[in-house]
């Protein structure tokens, strides 16, 4: 359990009680019935594998062995949906998840660090921005909480307002005996106080959650009721931030991805089965740093690359749709003769979004989401 990184830098030594006693939470303060779920996909999804573009004639000749994918869900005249996406079919054809192909954000190197400080940032550059979109979010709102499941606060939710963090069982148990310590040192401590209490109540509720559904269930299945748990509570957080790792497919591309796309799919689907009546309420953000190259390399994978695809799912969303200005796979339509090249601006679609969940102004919204530059907010993605 731990402090926010702001309110840490001046806490001196007292803060380090707070990590030995805790080491799994952090600290709390979205209005409303209305929830928000952004998933960052850390290591770079290729798009072209989760939703191929199977009716573009170049395809098959682009991609290689790549293109042979068995059980391939068709969703319109261009586009498929990879066979291990089973719940996110059965959204797609509830008009429940829209995805968006061939986009990015306006980083256009291909490091994963700096891609994904400029997803979390929301800034043009890496490191021109030091909190998160999602944190400007919630200054947008009144009353705003918000939770990371991970084991600090990410970027994306960083900045002045303070976040609740918990990840189970991350860094070993928490020491009861010191936490009450803790407790008893903050008593009379006017800004300590407020913020442990805080933490200790997240953590609770978190070990509540966990202990009525301690039946099992596959980890993002166990990750999805925890989540749910938090954002289903009457007084609880209406933002929560998951993390899932290991996109970076540079071999063996066709089982490993299989395997994330199944995960990322019990999650998706975990979400939806847990929520509840609140999914109705519900949008769920999905977006990765960038893409990976259009040809497989030599150890059956493939390296990093630009465009990719970012998808929403939730009971607001107005799906059933793939959004995409194609660009093409003929090798003189690639990004630098190698990349899916983007046509979309993923700053635009999340400030859209948003703006539509939450009954914000687009423009204003873009503004203070992504600072930096002028953003044309997609429209008609959120039912209003």
């Amino acid at each position: 359990m731990i402090l926010t990184r702001r309110q840490l830098a001046g806490a001196g030594l007292a803060a380090g009680a707070l990590f030995l006693a805790a080491p799994s939470l952090l600290l709390a303060r979205p209005p409303g019935n209305r929830r928000l779920i952004f998933i960052i996909q850390r290591g770079a999804m290729d798009g072209l594998q989760a939703v191929p573009a199977v009716g573009d004639p170049d395809f098959a000749s682009a991609r290689g062995v790549l293109a042979e994918i068995e059980g391939v869900q068709k969703l319109d005249a261009t586009f498929g949906l990879h066979p291990a996406l089973t719940n996110i079919a059965k959204l797609y054809t509830q008009k429940q998840a829209l995805l968006v192909h061939a986009i990015a954000s306006p980083y256009r190197d291909r490091s994963h660090f700096d891609g994904q400080n400029v997803l979390e940032s929301g800034g043009e550059r890496p490191f021109d921005l030091n909190s998160g979109w999602l944190n400007r979010l919630m200054a947008l709102q009144q009353n705003p909480r918000a939770i990371a499941l991970t084991a600090g606060v990410p970027l994306a939710l960083s900045g002045p307002i303070p976040v609740a963090s918990f990840q189970p069982s991350a860094v070993g148990r928490s020491n009861e005996k010191l936490m009450a310590s803790v407790s008893a040192l903050y008593a009379g401590d006017p800004l300590f106080h407020a913020l442990w209490s805080e933490a200790i109540d997240t953590r609770r509720l978190a070990l509540d959650i966990q202990a009525k559904n301690a039946g099992g269930g596959t980890a993002p299945e166990r990750l999805a009721q925890l989540t749910a748990g938090f954002l289903r509570e009457p007084d609880g957080p209406r933002i929560a931030m998951i993390e899932t790792q290991g996109w970076d497919t540079h071999s063996a591309q066709i089982t490993r991805l299989r395997n994330q796309l199944s995960q990322l799919d019990m999650l998706v689907g975990g979400l939806q089965t847990n929520l509840g009546d609140a999914w109705g309420d519900t949008l769920v953000i999905v977006a990765t740093e960038f893409g990976r190259t259009v040809a497989i390399n030599g150890t059956g994978g493939t390296d990093h690359g630009t465009g990719t695809v970012a998808m929403l799912f939730g009971g607001t969303v107005k799906g059933g749709r793939v959004i995409a200005d194609w660009p093409g796979l003929k090798p003189a339509q690639l990004y630098e003769a190698r990349d899916l090249r983007p046509t979309g601006d993923l700053h635009a679609l999340i400030s859209g979004a948003v703006a539509e969940h939450f009954g914000l102004p687009s423009d204003k919204t873009a503004q203070a989401l992504f600072p930096e530059r002028p953003v044309t907010p997609m429209r008609d993605v959120v039912q209003i």
